[in-house]
């Protein structure tokens, strides 16, 4: 039993650091914090084991953060389940349908085609109306080093079955000017500032159709 908790203990806490670490929405973080108690479980084991009352007590209360965590985040994971039931629904209607935008600020930004452009990083509002004024989107690097930030008006973006659709091909996103991390653009009415013109439908259909 020592044996295998020797081992369970530190494999756990790694694949759990990844896992949170990944910030890939609530649910899989809260399984994070699942898998982060098995292994404060195991490094239980191994303190009684070893005799190591430090190393026991620490795991005691990391274990109690890990539950609170699975708790939070998985309590958090229904309400983002019962969102995205609430979108499909509303999609059958006739009227406007509607968009979780915690999905949105975890979506990929792909064209007509389905070639992804990037993730979006966040979306600014305008205090006025409570309208998206533009999308920040993410453009190549890796782990967000080497990324260019690149500012989408939201009038050229459809949002359909997790994803943003957007009315431009690859090139013509690679063109749209890049924001630097630490100054956005300030104006929602002036967020189109410096953008070309872009040809084509000024939004794309809602189900991403060419």
């Amino acid at each position: 039993m020592a044996d295998l908790a020797s081992w369970l203990a530190p494999i756990a806490t790694m694949v759990a650091a990844v896992m949170t670490a990944a910030n890939l929405g609530p649910r899989l973080t809260g399984a994070g914090f699942a898998v982060f108690a098995v292994g404060a479980c195991a490094w239980c084991i191994v303190a009684l084991q070893a005799d190591q009352a430090g190393l026991l007590l620490t795991n005691v209360f990391l274990l109690v953060v890990d539950v609170i965590g699975v708790w939070r985040w998985l309590g958090r994971a229904r309400y983002a389940e019962a969102a995205r039931r609430a979108a499909k629904a509303s999609a059958s209607r006739s009227d406007a349908s509607l968009f979780s935008f915690q999905d949105l600020l975890s979506a990929s930004v792909v064209d007509r085609g389905g070639t992804a452009l990037g993730p979006v990083i966040d979306a600014m509002g305008s205090v006025e109306d409570g309208s998206i004024a533009y999308l920040v989107v993410s453009d190549g690097g890796v782990a967000g080093v080497g990324e260019v930030l690149r500012r989408f008006p939201a009038d050229r973006l459809a949002y359909a079955e997790g994803k943003v659709i957007a009315s431009i091909p690859r090139a013509a996103f690679e063109a749209l000017p890049a924001i630097e991390a630490d100054r956005w653009p300030l104006d929602a009415r002036h967020a189109r500032s410096g953008i070309p013109e872009i040809e084509g439908d000024p939004r794309p259909s809602a189900k991403g159709e060419r």
